[in-house]
This record gives C-alpha cells, structure tokens and sequence, in this order.
C-alpha cells in the first residue's frame, strides 16, 4: 500500500506551519483532520476529512 503525505507547508496560514504528517491514507487523513481543527481552527467533520483526502500525496520511496 502507498503511504500518503499531508503537508503544512504547501497551505498557507497565520501560524506558517510546517507540519508533515506520513501513513496510510486512513490514518493521515484523521490526523491531518484533529491537527486542522485543534491548531487551524477548521470545524472537523465530513466535509474537512473528504478536503484533507483529497490533498493527500503519496509518499516518494527513496
């Protein structure tokens, strides 16, 4: 399974945050969707998590 990449720094925001967070899909997209509403201020739900998945990249293997 590709393991996907949600990026910070790619998203524009007050904070200019540069949190990366890597895994499989399901488990980025939860991640990314509490750090989007605990430090972005983004009402977490369906719609977020649905955004968030749709941003996901996958993981370049070295």
């Amino acid at each position: 399974m590709t393991r996907k990449i949600a990026d910070c720094r790619k998203y524009p925001s007050e904070t200019n945050c540069t949190l990366t967070i890597t895994g499989e899909e399901d488990e980025v997209v939860r991640a990314a969707s509490e750090h989007a509403a605990s430090v972005h201020g983004h009402e977490d739900g369906p719609e977020l998590r649905e955004q968030v998945r749709g941003m996901l990249e996958d993981e370049k293997v070295s």
